[in-house]
């Protein structure tokens, strides 16, 4: 089968969407030394720095690269909800972003853990909470997608929380660590083909 060759400034990844079309049943939320803090109205700064800190070993950068206008009317937008994970003394260790901008619907935007607590078996229990508020009064619809950049247990976690694949697509878009948006290690498991023009 052919191979359909990439720049090497440039990165790819197949994105996977699941749904979830009915509520699931209730489930006891798992024990976690964690809380969940609603962010009502989260400064720029508090948000990206949490994305940044969250997303930059998945190659998380959409949200570096707006305006502070364009952010701040997605995540001061009151149909959008952003959640931080606190650990016991207060610090954001987490991130989940429900998006309730189309009727009848709820997407989980974004959602995980700081790389330290990656794979630390906190995410049923975030997963737990993501249901239990998206799945509200006039919501018919839950729905994530995840790409092959993410975890690589991602899509099999979602799978096992009640997400059906329903599509399948392929982004490109230019590599972020060369210019600079995120650090030049990020995502170690993804090669740097072309040097950082900012190192």
């Amino acid at each position: 089968m052919p191979l359909t060759p990439v720049e090497p400034h440039m990165l790819a990844t197949i994105v996977t969407s699941l749904e979830m079309l009915e509520k699931p049943r209730a489930k006891m939320l798992p024990a976690a030394r964690l809380r969940l803090s609603r962010w009502k109205v989260p400064s720029l700064a508090a948000y990206r720095a949490l994305f940044r800190r969250v997303g930059e070993p998945w190659i998380w950068f959409s949200r570096l690269v707006m305006d502070d206008e364009e952010l701040a009317a997605i995540i001061h937008d009151p149909t959008v909800e952003i959640h931080a994970v606190q650990d016991q003394r207060g610090i954001e260790i987490g991130i989940l972003e429900l998006d309730f901008r189309k009727a009848g619907e709820c997407e989980i935007g974004f959602f995980g853990f700081v790389p330290e607590l990656t794979g630390k078996g906190h995410g049923g229990w975030l997963m737990a909470h993501a249901l239990s508020l998206g799945w509200r009064s006039g919501v018919e619809r839950m729905w994530v997608h995840t790409c092959t950049l993410d975890h690589p247990g991602a899509l099999s976690f979602y799978r096992k929380q009640g997400f059906v694949p329903f599509a399948r697509a392929i982004e490109t878009f230019a590599d972020p660590r060369i210019a600079g948006l995120l650090s030049a290690n990020a995502a170690p498991h993804v090669p740097l083909l072309q040097e950082a023009s900012w190192r």
